[in-house]
């Protein structure tokens, strides 16, 4: 045995000596070295030494490179070299790459970019790693086509491949693949058209397929939530679309239809449309500036036709609109001039704005365009913009009253009834049923988290928990309950978080909690930032676990609606918004991580505001709670948290009591009040005019508040009869 190997083996059987550490295995510890030196021993990986604690030592990691272990053995890998990495010399072999890479059986996520790798990915080594569930190698110089061994990854979940000069056809047999929830292959060399059988994959949520040489008709779409196919040759038609979509970009392509109004005016998720740089004729569909999560709207450098009015409405959330260079005649909306916080542009159009700032053409001239490309005339097309308005509003009414309306049908449907045997899954890499994934917008949010500032989830140690909470000073207790303490605290890079403090049993078993604890990571959700194990010294024992979570501090949501001053309440808009987040955040919880979480202690004070006005579910009903109190003596809960008898009902029951809330703008505080709300919103909407009134709000005073309801009280009194549920993970505290 060399003297090197030697080494390895000596420091890896040291680690046995430290309290609650479970040494890595020899082979993996060298298997991680040779990845290394087959990668020219890069820079990044400047800090593994021989001595090096890969599992248990922190001193190593750096957000460039890091492990993760479960026990003895490698689960995630990150590697992240400087952009703008040159290939590896010539006497690279990927295929040696990829079988040392095999020899972490355990692996689960792989990150490898930025590192000069060269050749083409090796499908029967990669077939090896069957657990891998998320793997980028994006900013590489890897060639060839799509290996069909990717096929045999059962657990895969996401592929992430940009950067790179990968080629031929997207494949058909990605069908096989029934987790695969994420595909990015963003700047390759991908031609051809897309196979008909991206219909077939019901997992599948975000394709990003930008910038590479694809052309044809794109197939039927409706189960993706993020699309990304800037920059390629595809059209002319527009594609099918579901109503879940999140983000569709399609710029720099060559679809030359009209857009469709009816289906977009549906999309009422939808945040982001980028139809720039295309070919696009017809009318626009000016109901598109007031769905009600559209936050980026760009049609730019195209022949839309239409006269807009100025006193067209927009979206709350509305924060980008670019307009230019197209053939719109009239005035410009009055929402996008007067618009702080905006990014609005028009040049290039035919529109009486007043701004010369951004030119416009005469009028004639946008209709002898219009004419030159055999464009209806204007009359022709009004009846077509008014239906999609009306389709646009009679969908958010639609909504409103269908939600309130779960209040007064689900408690009927409390009663226990007779439900499926549903799978429990422990560990993330089993092979789910795909049904449990139909809903959940897995990659929306992965995308997602990055932009909005949300750290990546990690292990932190004690020290830095302690420096986060100086010592955990009682200066920084926000509360206490059963479970354990909260502590509010700021981490070295400034960053406030929440730490709650739980008290656990030396026999519990920690993994499968950690895995969903990590997941709970959404726009609409105070997200997980991390865990924290605190080790008994004599016998190496877990003694605290401290779970970190993000600090939400802008107040709760009663505070915005029915208990806050008249300057700080939401407008009418803004509750809509704030009643779809909730209800994105509650359909992640329900299908967006496996297994989901159900009866979660829904309520208007446990729904936290941030800086923003986005709100955030700050109560998740996680296993280890109710496990933590059964081994304190405590009651818990006989059932886990996915097989709660109703525990969907339960939710969305409790979902309709804080729509009543938000739509009435009185505060609730008992089931005795939700009956009489019940009646008195029967009164309006089931009497003559009921929806006409409904409608009414939404186009009278936008941002005012709404109009009490007959016999409302000014104070709310203590909730009774209501059932007990347990306190939030994050608590309305954090607020």
């Amino acid at each position: 045995m060399g003297d090197h190997a030697l080494l390895i083996l000596l420091s890896v059987a040291s680690l046995s000596l430290l309290p609650g550490a479970m040494p890595l295995q020899p082979s993996q510890a060298w298997s991680l070295f040779k990845l290394r030196q087959l990668l020219g021993d890069p820079p990044v990986l400047g800090t593994w030494r021989n001595y090096t604690d890969f599992c248990y030592g922190g001193d190593y990691k750096t957000a460039s490179a890091f492990v993760e272990c479960y026990e003895d053995s490698v689960t995630q890998l990150h590697i992240m070299g400087e952009p703008g990495a040159r290939p590896l010399p010539t006497t690279f072999s990927i295929d040696a790459f990829f079988t040392t890479l095999s020899r972490l059986p355990d692996l689960k996520v792989l990150t490898l970019t930025n590192l000069g790798l060269w050749g083409p990915l090796p499908g029967g080594k990669i077939s090896r790693l069957q657990k891998l569930e998320i793997v980028n190698v994006s900013s590489n110089y890897l060639y060839g086509e799509l290996p069909r061994g990717l096929s045999q990854l059962g657990s895969l979940q996401t592929l992430v491949a940009d950067h790179n000069m990968l080629g031929g056809k997207l494949p058909g047999w990605l069908k096989d693949m029934p987790l695969l929830a994420v595909l990015s292959l963003r700047n390759n060399t991908l031609q051809g058209t897309l196979p008909e059988s991206l219909k077939d994959m019901p997992s599948l949520r975000s394709l990003v397929l930008a910038s590479n040489n694809l052309s044809g008709n794109l197939p039927e779409l409706s189960n993706l939530q993020v699309i990304d196919m800037a920059n390629n040759a595809l059209g002319p038609k527009f594609p099918r679309l579901g109503r879940k979509v999140a983000s569709v970009v399609l710029a720099g392509n060559k679809f030359s239809d009209g857009l469709p109004a009816d289906m977009l005016a549906s999309c009422y998720l939808l945040e982001r449309l980028d139809v720039s740089g295309n070919r696009f004729v017809g009318p626009f569909p000016a109901a598109l500036l007031s769905l009600p999560s559209m936050e980026y709207l760009s049609i730019a450098g195209n022949r839309f036709t239409g006269r807009l009015s100025g006193n067209a409405s927009c979206g709350e959330n509305l924060r980008f609109v670019d307009l230019s260079s197209n053939l719109l005649t009239g005035s410009l909306p009055g929402c996008l001039l007067a618009a702080p916080g905006k990014t609005v542009l028009f040049s290039a159009n035919c529109l009486s704005t007043g701004d010369d700032s951004q030119s416009q053409h005469p009028s004639p001239f946008c209709r002898n365009q219009a004419l030159a490309v055999g464009i209806v005339p204007e009359q022709g097309r009004k009846k077509s913009g008014a239906k999609a308005g009306v389709v646009a509003v009679i969908v958010l009414v639609g909504a409103l009253v269908v939600s309130a309306a779960v209040v007064f049908v689900v408690r009927k449907a409390r009663l226990p009834k007779a439900r499926p045997a549903r799978r429990l899954v422990e560990h993330a890499s089993s092979a789910y049923p795909s049904n449990l994934l139909a809903d959940a917008r897995y990659i929306s949010q992965t995308v997602k988290l990055g932009a909005l500032g949300i750290p990546a989830y990690r292990s932190f140690s004690l020290v830095e928990l302690e420096a986060a909470t100086d010592n955990f000073q009682v200066s920084s207790l926000m509360g206490q309950d059963a479970h354990g303490q909260m502590y509010r605290g700021r981490l070295s890079n400034g960053t406030p978080v929440t730490i709650r403090s739980l008290k656990v049993n030396k026999s519990q078993s920690f993994t499968r909690h950690i895995e969903m604890i990590s997941k709970l990571r959404h726009r609409h959700l105070v997200s997980a930032l991390g865990h924290c194990f605190q080790y008994n010294l004599d016998d190496s024992t877990v003694t605290h676990l401290y779970l970190v979570f993000e600090y939400v501090h802008n107040g709760n949501l009663r505070g915005r609606i029915s208990q806050g001053t008249e300057g700080r309440k939401l407008s009418w808009g803004q509750r809509i918004s704030t009643a779809i987040g909730v209800a994105k955040g509650i359909q992640f919880l329900h299908g967006g991580i496996i297994p989901g979480l159900f009866a979660n202690n829904l309520k208007i004070t446990n729904i936290l505001m941030d800086q923003n006005q986005v709100p955030k579910i700050g109560s998740y009903n996680i296993p280890i709670l109710s496990e933590t109190m059964k081994s304190e003596g405590g009651a818990g809960s006989k059932y886990p948290p996915d097989r709660v008898p109703n525990g969907d009902k339960i939710d969305m029951y409790d979902f309709g009591v804080i729509l009543l809330e938000v739509i009435s703008g009185r505060p609730i505080s008992s089931l005795y009040e939700v009956e009489m709300m019940k009646e008195q919103q029967e009164e309006q909407l089931g009497g003559p005019g009921g929806q006409q009134g409904l409608l009414r709000r939404l186009h009278e005073d936008r941002h005012g508040d709404l109009p009490p309801l007959p016999g409302q009280g000014a104070n709310a009194e203590a909730l009774s009869g209501g059932r007990a549920l347990e306190p939030a993970v994050c608590g309305p505290g954090a607020g």
